[in-house]
């Protein structure tokens, strides 16, 4: 994910500051983003350093004065190139993989536990994506097709999880049958 262009998209949207950029893309399931607050604010530093957000101090009185980014014009059109740009393929990295590939010297049993843990996992990302579908948490509204487009992400990703539950689930099965197979013969 391109973090700079997330967070003109979300500036597009409306107004922020660094902590409600962070807030949204961590909350987002269509934005997955595992980094820190110094990349968020760094990026902020350099999308205004190269005119494409103003920055505006706004005073509290009970806290510390906040910074709030609008994206301009120049940022837009940025955001919209980029928007336009040759789309990059997936890159479907799923560390449970390479975990499960290296599982030769596990028994039986420590196999189970492994492939059940994960199962529940998905079984609670699977869960809490179908709670966001449900509720269509925060998204942009400009239009109806920005928010079908929202929703069709979010069932995207819903479907993912749903199937890698299932495979794994089928993968466990698979496993008790070669268990047991091999349990007769001996």
């Amino acid at each position: 994910m391109s973090l700079k262009h997330a967070m003109l998209g979300f500036l597009s949207w409306q107004p922020h500051s660094g902590y409600d950029l962070k807030k949204q893309i961590g909350a987002s399931y269509t934005h997955h983003w595992s980094g820190n607050n110094n990349q968020i604010y760094r990026t902020l530093v350099e999308l205004h350093n190269e005119g494409l957000v103003t920055r505006e101090i706004e005073h509290q009185d009970d806290s510390p004065s906040r910074k709030i980014y609008t994206i301009t014009d120049a940022g837009r059109a940025e955001l919209k190139a980029w928007a336009m740009s040759q789309p990059d393929l997936p890159e479907w990295k799923i560390p449970f993989l390479v975990q499960l590939a290296w599982t030769h010297d596990l028994n039986a049993e420590e196999m189970d536990a492994l492939l059940a843990a994960y199962a529940e996992q998905l079984r609670m990302e699977v869960l809490m994506l179908r709670e966001q579908v449900h509720r269509g948490t925060s998204a942009p509204d400009r239009s109806a097709r920005e928010s079908f487009i929202w929703h069709q992400m979010a069932t995207h990703w819903l479907a993912l999880y749903e199937n890698e539950l299932v495979w794994i689930r089928s993968l466990q099965g698979e496993l008790h049958t070669q268990t047991k197979s091999e349990e007769d013969e001996t």
